[in-house]
């Protein structure tokens, strides 16, 4: 009798064990996310958005539209690998990696030596 017992107390472990895992992948989830766009326009030493928070979803594929009337650069402060992005006068379009886990990721405009805004992954 003690046989069946253990089989069926292992079964369940299995179970349990299987419906807390068995929530999806979060990369599957956010393959599903619409492309965060967000347009960054710089006139002069004005630029927009300017400090402002933006939220994404963690692993959202993130596009930056940029408009520039002279070059320059952007830094993104991600984890574990930051990117920069030099930018030319007129109109580019520039991929930014997912942020991989709930965070905080700064974008700043080295140029002007500025915050453009925050990436707030949730």
């Amino acid at each position: 009798m003690r046989r069946p017992v253990s089989v069926v107390a292992a079964v369940l472990v299995a179970a349990v064990s299987l419906t807390a895992c068995g929530g999806g992948s979060s990369s599957a989830r956010s393959a599903d996310q619409p492309v965060k766009k967000i347009a960054i326009t710089f006139h002069g030493s004005d630029v927009t958005p300017n400090g402002t928070d933006i939220d994404v979803k963690v692993g959202q594929r993130i596009e930056l539209d940029v408009t520039a009337d002279k070059p320059g650069e952007i830094h993104v402060h991600s984890s574990p690998q930051e990117q920069e992005f030099e930018y030319p006068a007129g109109t580019s379009t520039f991929q930014v990696k997912p942020v991989p886990a709930p965070s905080q990721v700064v974008v700043e405009s080295h140029t002007l030596d500025k915050t453009l805004f925050t990436l707030v992954a949730r």
